[in-house]
C-alpha cells in the first residue's frame, strides 16, 4: 500500500526566527526577573536578621527538588518516547489521503529534536516547580528524631509516622505520577506511528508496543503493591470512625488491614503477570492478571470490610469500638497536651456572704474592667496625641511589678500609623522619611479607672493610660514622679503591628543631609542609629528597591546617603514567619518591656497532622471566637501541636530571637537539625522575658476544644457523648463579627490575674468556662498558669450534674440574658435608649470565688461620631440569682453582697489622668471685662460651656457631655490664643491736613 509523502511545516524566515528569540527573551526576563528581584531582596533581609541559613537551605531544598523531581518526571516520559519512537513500525499503512496521523508524524518527524526533548522538558519544568513546595516533607524525613513512644499497633516509633511516612507516601505519589505519564506518552506515540491500529476487528498492537505498555503497567502495580504496605500505617489515621475519633476501627483492624495484605500478594503476581506479558505473542495472561486485581479489590478491599462494618460493627459499636476509642482517647491526650490535666470537683454554690467576698485577697481586688478589644480608640484619643500615632484595633494583657505590687495592665505600643497621616504628611519624604517609628509604651492598671462615676464632678470611667516616652517622666503604668512605672530606656517602635506591607521607612545616614525623623523628643531631628535596616547607601541597593517597591524617589532622591537603610517586613509576626517558615504561628503578638527594651513576644507552634490515632482537628475552626483584631489562622487539619517556641521581635532594631522553650519536643529537635544555631536553648531566656510569657491563646482554644470531649475516661461513655461540654458562644455579641453560619462566634480565653482555688496567691492565668454539650448551664471552668513557677499547669474545675441533684450553675448565655432583663437595665433609659449613644458590653469575665462563680461585666458608652470613644459607663456583676448594676465595681457588689462589700476589697478607682475635672480658670464664675474682646470672648464661652456640662452631668445626659466639652475645649484654646497675644491697639486719628 502507497504511503503518503511526508508533509513539513512552513519554514520561518530569518527575521521570524529573529524577532521570536526577541520575544522569548523578553518573556522570560519578565517571569525571572521579578523573581530574581525579590530573591536579592530576602536575601539582603535575611542578612539582616542573622538567618540566611535558613534562606539558604530553603533555597538549595527547593532547588534539589525542582531538578530532582523533573529529571524523575521529565526523564521517565523521555525514555518513554524514545523507546516508542525507536521501535516504531518502519511501515505504516495509510488509510487515505486526508489522514490526519501521516500529517502528525510527518511533523514530529520533521522535528523529532524539538518533540523529542521539548515535551519531556517542558513536563519535568511543571512537575519540578510543583514538587519544590514540599520542601518541609523532605527535611524533616532527613533529619527526623524519635518520640521516644511507639504506636499500640505495630509498634512503630511515633518519627516513623511524623517524619518518615509523609515522606514516603510523598515518593510513591510522584512515582505514580511519572509512570502515568510515561505510559500515556507511549500509548499516543505509539498510535502516531502506528504501533497501536484500531482497524481491523480488535484492532491491532505490534509486538514492541506491546511489550512497553506492558511493562509500564507492570511497573505501576508494583508499585501498587508497595503502596499497599504502606497503606498498613496510613490506617492509623483512618477517619471510618470520624467525626466521633480518628484511628484504625474494628473493622480497619480486622478486614481492612489483612485486605492489605492479600492485596500486596496479588499485586506482585499480577506484576509478574505483565512482566511476563511483555515477552508472550498475546495479552491473555496480562488481562487476567487486570481483572484479579480489579475484582479482589472489589471484593477483598471493599465489600468485605462494608459487610463486616455494616452487619457486626454498627449493631454493636460500643463494644467493638472500645478497644480503637481508648487508643484514640490516650493518643489525643497525648498530642495536645492533656495528659497533665489536674481535675477537681467544685460545688459552685449560689449564695456567698460579705464576709467571704472580703476575705477574698487574691481574685476579686483583681477584677479586670477594661476590655483590650474595646479600648483601642480610648487609648488613641487620650494618649496618641499626633495625628499619626496610633494602636492596633486589639490591645494586649500582660503583667507587671512596680512598687512591690504585681498588676494586671492592659498594654500597647505607640505605634506609627500612616493611615493616620494626612495633607502634605502623606507626601513620599514625609511618609518613608520623616514618620517613620512610634514613641512610647502605654499601659494602664486593668481593674481601675480614672473616677467614680457617681462624682458628679467628674466626667470618668476611663483607663489610667500613662505612657513612657519622653512626656511622661514617671514611665508607663505611673502618673506619679515619685512612684516610677515601666522603665523603658528606648521608647521608639520602628517594628510593630501596623507596619504595612508598604510602610516601608528609610532611616539613618549623615545628618544635614536626611531630613530627620519626628521624635517626641528631638523633634526633626531625630537619626537612626541602631542596626535595624538593610544598607541603601550604594546605587545597586537603591535601584533594586526602586524596582521592588515601584518608587523612582528612592533612586534620585538626595535625602538617602552614606549610612541610609531602608526598613521593610516591619511586622512582628511577619518577620518571625519568615525567619522560621516552619512554624505555625499565635495570631496576637503582644509588646513587653524587658530589661528596659519593648520587645514583641510572638508564640510559635511546632504542628502535624499524622500523629497515630490522635484527633484531627481543623485549627481555623478551633480558634476563631468573637475576638477581632488578630490574624486568623488557616483551617488546616492538624492532630499534634506544642508551643515549642518563644520568638521575640526587638521593637528598635527587628533583632528576631527564636527561644526553644521545649527542649526535647521531638519536631523541634528535628528542626533545629534543618537550621542548626537558629533556636537558642531555653536556658538563654532571661528571668525578666520568661515573666511575660503568656500561654498562648490559640493553643488554649485548641486544647479548649479537645477538653470538653477528652476530658472522659471511659470509652463507653465516650461513645455515648453524654458527659461532653461545650465551648460557650460569646452572649455579648449579638451575632458578632465573627459569627459563623451555626450561629454566634464562641467565648475567647480572658487573660486574669487571680487566684484559683487551692492556690495561695494570685497567677497570671488563661481562663474559658464550658457548658454543657448543646446547653448554656456551667459544666465546668478551666484554667492554665502563665507564671513561669507553673507555666502551663492546666486545671479544670468540675461541677456537680443536674442527676446528682445539685443545683445547676448558670453559664455566660444565661447570665447575660438575666442582665439584660434585670428591671434596673430596662429603666436606665438615659444610658440604653439614647439615640446618641452606643452601648457595648464588654469582656463577661467568670471568676470561682467563695466556692461559687461571679460574673462580671463593664458596660461601655459611646458617642455617635467620629472622633468619639469608649467610655466605662456601668459595671455589671452576677453571684447566683442576685445582680449588681452600678456605676462602680464597688456599688455593684455592695447591691449583691450587701453595703462595704466592695470599698473593702477593690482598689480606689479613682486617678489623676488630665481632663476636665478641674474647671478651666474663668469658668466657675462670669469673666470680669478684660480689655481683651477677643480675651473677655474666649472666658464667655468657656463659663456657658462648663455651665452646661454641669448641668448635662446632672441629668446623665451623655450626648449632651460631649457636646459641652467639645465646645469647652475649643473655647479653651481660645483663651489660651487670646491671652498671649495683645490686644489690637486703636490706630490714631489723622488730622484733616496733616
Amino acid at each position: 500500500m502507497a504511503t503518503r509523502p511526508p508533509v513539513s511545516l512552513p519554514k520561518l524566515s530569518r527575521r521570524s526566527r529573529i524577532l521570536l528569540i526577541i520575544a522569548a527573551v523578553v518573556i522570560l526576563a519578565l517571569l525571572l526577573g521579578a523573581r530574581l528581584l525579590d530573591t536579592y531582596v530576602d536575601w539582603l533581609w535575611f542578612g539582616e536578621v542573622g538567618a540566611r541559613t535558613v534562606f539558604s537551605t530553603v533555597l538549595i531544598t527547593r532547588v534539589v527538588l525542582f531538578f530532582a523531581v523533573g529529571l524523575l518526571v521529565g526523564g521517565a516520559l523521555a525514555i518513554s518516547l524514545m523507546i516508542a519512537y525507536r521501535s516504531r513500525p518502519v511501515f505504516v499503512p495509510v488509510s487515505g489521503n486526508d489522514d490526519p496521523l501521516a500529517r502528525y508524524r510527518s511533523a514530529i518527524v520533521g522535528r523529532i529534536r524539538l518533540f523529542g526533548i521539548g515535551i519531556p522538558v517542558l513536563t519535568g519544568l511543571i512537575a519540578g516547580a510543583s514538587a519544590q513546595s514540599d520542601w518541609q516533607v523532605v527535611q524533616l524525613f532527613l533529619n527526623g528524631t524519635p518520640f521516644g513512644q511507639t504506636d499500640p499497633e505495630f509498634g512503630n516509633d511515633v518519627g516513623f509516622y511524623a517524619f518518615d511516612l509523609p515522606f514516603y507516601n510523598w515518593l510513591l505519589g510522584w512515582l505514580f505520577i511519572a509512570v502515568v505519564i510515561a505510559f500515556f506518552g507511549a500509548l499516543i506515540s505509539h498510535y502516531v506511528f502506528g504501533g497501536i491500529r484500531l482497524a481491523g476487528k480488535g484492532g491491532q498492537l505490534a509486538g514492541p508496543t506491546r511489550a512497553q505498555l506492558a511493562i509500564t503497567i507492570g511497573i505501576f502495580v508494583l508499585l501498587k503493591a508497595v503502596e499497599y504496605f504502606f497503606d498498613r500505617y496510613n490506617l492509623l489515621l483512618s477517619d471510618r470512625g470520624a467525626p466521633l475519633f480518628i484511628g484504625a476501627t474494628y473493622t480497619d483492624l480486622n478486614a481492612v488491614l489483612p485486605a492489605k495484605l492479600i492485596l500486596l500478594c496479588i499485586s506482585v503476581i499480577c506484576a509478574v503477570a505483565f512482566f511476563a506479558g511483555a515477552f508472550l505473542r498475546n495479552l491473555q495472561l496480562p488481562a487476567i492478571a487486570l481483572v484479579l486485581l480489579i475484582l479482589s479489590n472489589v471484593l477483598v478491599g471493599v465489600a468485605w470490610p462494608a459487610v463486616l462494618d455494616q452487619f457486626s460493627v454498627k449493631p454493636n459499636a460500643n463494644e467493638k469500638e472500645s478497644a480503637s476509642i481508648q487508643r484514640n482517647m490516650d493518643a489525643t491526650r497525648q498530642a495536645f497536651g492533656l495528659t497533665n490535666v489536674e481535675y477537681k470537683d467544685y460545688t459552685g454554690k449560689s449564695e456567698a456572704t460579705s464576709a467571704e467576698i472580703k476575705a477574698d485577697k487574691g481574685t476579686v481586688p483583681n477584677i479586670r474592667l477594661l476590655d483590650p478589644n474595646i479600648l483601642s480608640d480610648t487609648f488613641t484619643q487620650r494618649v496618641g496625641r499626633e495625628n499619626f500615632y496610633g494602636f492596633p484595633s486589639k490591645l494586649d494583657i500582660d503583667r507587671y511589678t512596680l512598687n512591690g505590687v504585681t498588676q494586671d495592665y492592659i498594654v500597647a505600643a505607640k505605634e506609627i500609623k500612616t493611615e493616620g497621616l494626612t495633607g502634605n504628611q502623606t507626601n513620599w519624604i514625609n511618609k518613608h522619611l520623616v514618620y517613620t517609628h512610634g514613641n512610647g509604651f502605654v499601659a494602664a492598671p486593668a481593674n481601675t479607672i480614672d473616677r467614680a462615676l457617681k462624682d458628679a464632678n467628674s466626667d470618668g470611667g476611663y483607663p489610667i493610660a500613662t505612657t513612657s516616652d519622653t512626656q511622661n517622666p514617671a514611665g508607663a503604668g505611673s502618673s506619679d514622679p515619685n512612684k516610677p512605672g515601666i522603665k523603658v530606656d528606648e521608647p521608639r517602635i520602628y517594628y510593630g503591628e501596623l507596619a504595612t506591607d508598604a510602610a516601608y521607612a528609610i532611616v539613618g545616614g549623615t545628618a544635614g543631609q536626611a531630613p530627620g525623623e519626628y521624635d517626641t523628643a528631638v523633634d526633626r531631628g531625630y537619626i537612626y542609629k541602631g542596626s535595624g535596616g538593610v544598607p541603601i547607601d550604594n546605587w545597586f541597593n537603591r535601584l533594586v528597591f526602586a524596582a521592588e517597591y515601584g518608587e523612582r524617589n528612592i533612586l534620585f532622591s538626595d535625602a538617602i546617603g552614606d549610612g541610609s537603610k531602608i526598613m521593610f517586613n516591619r511586622e512582628p509576626r511577619e518577620r518571625v514567619a519568615k525567619a522560621a517558615p516552619w512554624l505555625t504561628l499565635d495570631g496576637d503578638p503582644y509588646p513587653a518591656v524587658v530589661n528596659g527594651k519593648i520587645i514583641w513576644i510572638v508564640d510559635g507552634y511546632t504542628t502535624m497532622n499524622n500523629f497515630p490515632y490522635a484527633q484531627q482537628t481543623q485549627l481555623g475552626q478551633a480558634t476563631n471566637d468573637s475576638l477581632s483584631g488578630t490574624t486568623r489562622q488557616a483551617n488546616s487539619s492538624i492532630n499534634y501541636i506544642r508551643n515549642s517556641v518563644k520568638a521575640t521581635v526587638d521593637a528598635f532594631d527587628g533583632t528576631v530571637t527564636l527561644y526553644g522553650v521545649e527542649d526535647n519536643e521531638p519536631v523541634l529537635n528535628a528542626w533545629k537539625k534543618v537550621f542548626p544555631g537558629l533556636v537558642k536553648p531555653s536556658s538563654e531566656i532571661s528571668p525578666d522575658l520568661r515573666s511575660h510569657f503568656r500561654y498562648p491563646e490559640d493553643l488554649f482554644k485548641v486544647q479548649r476544644e479537645l477538653l470538653s470531649k477528652y476530658h472522659v475516661n471511659n470509652p463507653a461513655e465516650f461513645y455515648a457523648q453524654q458527659a461532653f461540654w461545650s465551648v460557650p458562644q460569646d452572649p455579648t455579641q449579638e451575632g458578632g463579627v465573627n459569627a459563623s453560619a451555626s450561629g454566634i462566634a464562641n467565648q475567647p480565653g480572658y487573660y486574669v490575674l487571680a487566684t484559683a482555688p487551692g492556690d495561695a496567691k494570685s497567677r497570671f492565668q488563661l481562663t474559658s468556662s464550658l457548658t454543657g454539650l448543646q446547653r448554656q448551664y456551667l459544666a465546668a471552668w478551666m484554667s492554665v498558669s502563665s507564671d513561669p513557677e507553673d507555666y502551663g499547669r492546666m486545671r479544670v474545675l468540675r461541677l456537680p450534674t443536674g442527676a446528682s441533684g445539685a443545683t445547676q450553675v448558670d453559664g455566660p448565655v444565661q447570665v447575660q440574658n438575666r442582665f439584660q432583663s434585670d428591671p434596673r437595665v430596662a429603666q436606665d433609659r438615659t444610658l440604653f435608649n439614647n439615640p446618641n449613644v452606643t452601648v457595648t458590653y464588654g469582656n463577661l469575665i467568670t471568676l470561682p470565688v467563695a466556692n461559687g462563680f461571679l460574673y462580671v461585666e463593664p458596660v461601655y458608652i459611646r458617642q455617635r461620631n467620629q472622633l468619639s470613644y469608649p467610655q466605662l459607663a456601668r459595671v455589671l456583676v452576677s453571684y447566683g440569682t442576685k445582680i449588681g448594676f452600678a456605676p462602680t465595681l464597688n456599688e455593684a457588689l455592695d447591691q449583691v453582697f450587701g453595703a462595704g462589700t466592695g470599698s473593702g476589697v477593690t482598689p480606689p478607682q479613682t486617678g489623676g489622668t488630665p481632663g476636665p475635672t478641674t474647671p478651666p480658670p474663668g469658668t466657675t464664675t462670669p469673666p470680669p471685662a478684660s480689655g481683651n474682646p477677643a480675651l473677655d470672648k474666649a472666658a464667655g464661652e468657656m463659663h456657658d460651656a462648663w455651665t452646661k456640662y454641669k448641668a448635662a452631668q446632672q441629668t446623665g445626659n451623655y450626648a449632651d457631655q460631649g457636646a459641652a466639652l467639645a465646645a469647652l475645649d475649643a473655647a479653651y484654646r481660645a483663651y489660651e490664643a487670646a491671652k498671649a497675644s495683645p490686644p489690637a491697639s486703636t490706630p490714631p486719628t489723622s488730622k484733616p491736613g496733616g
